[in-house]
């Protein structure tokens, strides 16, 4: 373990001097030091490599107190984050030290954050369609297993609930782990999603092992250096499940563009020549490095659930445009939807997945699929003349095609078990056959003497029909 000294602190930014042997890129260093009596132990990752015996690292917590001089050890490889049953239900920092205070965790073994993605031969290439149980979007959006799921959404239109049902039904469904990376979070949406997950039985607090998550935050209020690696922490302890378990595991980071807003601010520090609309010229390699581990192979699958925050809703900005050639699928949760009480509040018009595709989810759903959003687009054209003129002028053929769509509206919601907390409903998942029979149904007009609330909230075409 070679050791060397602070030479230089500009804020997160520390160079050290090594006497012999420097540490290669990505390496982890350690540095202990007192402030204010107070014991610190602050991990630095080598950037570059100045010359002189000197490297530039980046620190992954404040630098408040470091001095120059102070010591500095090579850990002899990248962070590392324990991974293995002993993290479900436990929150983690960057550098996989628990921040629950429920003391140590009881780590199998440890996963370097920086790994080559699994070989290509290795790689499953056959898409196969992963069942989340939530009707729309296992008809208009399925997710594909090893696939990368964009969710774009403001504030308060559900991005949590449906987050959270998904770590639930793929629990239930497929007996599967889940792993969150909070990258640059409010701490406050950190806590709300811990306490949550907490009351719906996601996080088990009697007994963490029954747990079906484990959790891995780098904040806002945490340096750059933090917020770029976190994500690459989560996916360490993904891998494990994936590698070693044989499982499908879902990987949620919320909010992949803090991603490179982070790795933009790092580039900066570093002193690299900013590119396009400023962003730092690595933007493509730094994305490419992270979506291309994010895979299925021969044993198991790793699908990611990724909140995208659009700056300026500007599709074309760098950041989003960069997230986007990666993506499967994207859910759109729409505000107008949320506030009918559709909930989830997912507008099928404006929600794609590359799996909606005759040869991999059938002829019949991809069929129903395509006759439910004509439906409810031509319901759309329609709104204006309903609301100037009334639904007397509208022809038969309108009239019989707003009340199907309205009923297809409806039957798009569904209670969800993670929200029975605040619904007292009782939480539905419906297989996928079944949705694509239901809205068959309802297209066919085998429900049209059915009242359009009977089909609000409920699961299955079954319990539209007992009322």
């Amino acid at each position: 373990m070679s050791l060397g000294r602070v030479v230089q602190v500009v804020g997160p930014v520390v160079d050290v001097e090594f006497d012999s042997g420097l540490p290669p890129i990505y390496h982890a260093l350690t540095v202990d030091y007192e402030v204010e009596h107070q014991p610190v132990h602050l991990t630095l990752e080598v950037q570059q490599h100045l010359g002189d015996r000197w490297v530039r690292t980046i620190s992954m917590s404040g630098t408040e107190g470091l001095k120059r001089g102070l010591e500095v050890a090579d850990t002899g490889g990248p962070i590392s984050m324990p991974v293995g049953e002993g993290v479900m239900g436990r929150v983690f920092d960057v550098t996989g030290n628990p921040v629950d205070e429920r003391g140590p965790v009881k780590a199998e073994k440890f996963y370097p954050i920086h790994r080559q993605p699994p070989p290509l031969v290795d790689q499953s290439t056959s898409p196969q369609v992963l069942t989340t149980g939530i009707k729309v979007i296992d008809l208009i959006c399925p997710f594909l297993k090893g696939g990368k799921v964009g969710a774009f959404g403001g504030a308060g239109v559900g991005k949590t609930v449906v987050i959270m049902e998904l770590i639930n039904n793929i629990a239930k469904l497929h007996g599967g782990v889940s792993v969150f990376a909070g990258v640059g979070e409010r701490t406050r949406e950190g806590n709300d999603l811990y306490h949550e997950m907490s009351q719906a039985g996601v996080i088990n607090q009697q007994d963490l092992g029954a747990s079906k998550i484990a959790l891995v935050y780098g904040q806002m209020n945490e340096p750059p250096g933090a917020r770029l690696r976190v994500a690459l922490s989560g996916l360490a302890i993904t891998e494990y499940f994936r590698d070693e378990k044989n499982q499908d595991v879902l990987l949620f980071i919320d909010n992949i563009f803090r991603f490179s807003q982070a790795g933009s601010e790092v580039s900066a520090l570093l002193g690299r020549t900013a590119s396009a609309v400023g962003y730092q010229p690595t933007l493509a390699a730094e994305m490419g490095v992270l979506q291309e581990r994010i895979t299925s192979t021969k044993k198991g699958s790793i699908t990611s659930f990724q909140a995208v925050y659009v700056p300026a809703d500007d599709l074309t900005d760098p950041a989003p445009a960069t997230t986007f050639a990666h993506l499967d699928a994207t859910i759109v949760l729409e505000r107008a939807i949320a506030e009918l009480g559709i909930y989830p509040a997912v507008d099928p018009l404006a929600s794609t997945s590359r799996a909606l595709a005759p040869e991999i989810v059938g002829q019949e759903h991809y069929d129903v699929a395509r006759r439910v959003q004509k439906v409810l687009q031509r319901f759309k054209d329609l709104q204006d003349i309903i609301a100037i003129l009334g639904m007397d002028e509208l022809s038969p053929e309108d009239k019989q095609t707003v009340f199907r769509a309205r009923k297809i509206q409806r039957f798009l919601s569904q209670p969800f078990s993670s929200a029975q907390v605040f619904t007292g409903r009782e939480g539905r998942q419906v297989a996928v056959a079944d949705t694509v029979r239901g809205f068959k149904e309802i297209l066919d007009g085998a429900h049209d003497s059915v009242p359009e609330g009977n089909f609000y909230m409920k699961g299955g075409i079954e319990e539209v029909t007992q009322g």
